[in-house]
């Protein structure tokens, strides 16, 4: 039966700030299939993130730059077919953002095809762009730290040991909840900024490669199912010598997310 926008069983923005409020963590997995989707929203995974990580983990591009937004549309549509009650979150891929009114075209692509919150990559140069968004009802999620679109400019490599770069982000992170960013999202950054910028933030913070202070976690589902050619150091494989199969190492993810056990210190940077 098809679930209606008032179900009190669907996640919403809503729902994940009554999480922070009272320190229960959110579990986060990129799904970009209908089949997982299913899998991983009865597995209490509360945010499936259609990431452009696709670009990677599908189409076999060594970056996520290739990614087009007809691709981000496409699989937003198949994961939100089958969502169950997860709130879907879909990245808007590389210059689908480069304005205000080519932001505002994308995420209407996106969330016409089932995406309930857009995520866009940068600090204070996207203020613009959440503030229009935000101004039009679109839910953004504002992702800082590494920046997987700008891999040629700063590379994959922890983002904010530097005093004056922790800095920015710190206020990076204030500016743009005062934006209108509805969630932060932090990868790779060290564990200990992350805790600050979550502790200051109104919003809930999910983290990836950013310590366990976050409200939430994130992985990229390929990396949890150890099927990814090079396992990041803030992943770890779940489905290896679990019995259960697939669904169960998706379980024991969300487990670990919720009692703290995950991520440990071995996936945090100093």
């Amino acid at each position: 039966m098809e679930q209606s926008a008032n179900d009190s069983s669907l996640i919403t923005l809503s729902a994940l700030r009554a999480m922070k409020e009272r320190s229960e963590k959110i579990a986060c997995l990129t799904a970009y299939d209908a089949s997982f989707a299913a899998v991983l929203s009865d597995a209490g995974v509360e945010v499936l993130l259609v990431g452009d990580s696709l670009g990677m983990v599908l189409q076999g591009h060594a970056t996520t730059l290739p990614v087009t937004l007809e691709a981000m549309a496409y699989h937003t549509g198949c994961v939100s077919r089958a969502r169950r009650r997860a709130l879907i979150m879909s990245d808007m891929p590389f210059m689908s953002d480069a304005t205000p009114l080519r932001a505002l075209d994308s995420a209407a692509a996106l969330m016409r095809e089932g995406a309930q919150v857009v995520k866009i990559e940068g600090g204070r140069v996207m203020l613009e762009m959440v503030r229009t968004l935000a101004e039009r009802g679109i839910p953004v999620c504002a992702h800082l730290g590494l920046l997987p679109q700008s891999v040629h400019k700063r590379g994959y490599r922890v983002q904010g040991r530097d005093p004056a770069v922790a800095s920015t982000m710190m206020e990076d992170a204030r500016l743009l909840e005062g934006a209108g960013a509805d969630l932060l999202l932090l990868e790779s950054v060290p564990a200990a900024l992350a805790q600050r910028i979550t502790a200051a933030a109104s919003v809930p913070v999910i983290g990836i490669g950013a310590g366990a202070a976050c409200d939430g976690q994130v992985l990229v589902l390929h990396d949890l199912l150890g099927v990814s050619p090079r396992q990041p150091r803030f992943a770890t494989d779940f489905l290896t010598g679990n019995s259960g199969g697939i669904a169960a190492a998706v379980a024991s993810y969300v487990r670990a997310v919720k009692d703290g056990s995950f991520p440990a210190a071995a996936h945090s940077f100093e």
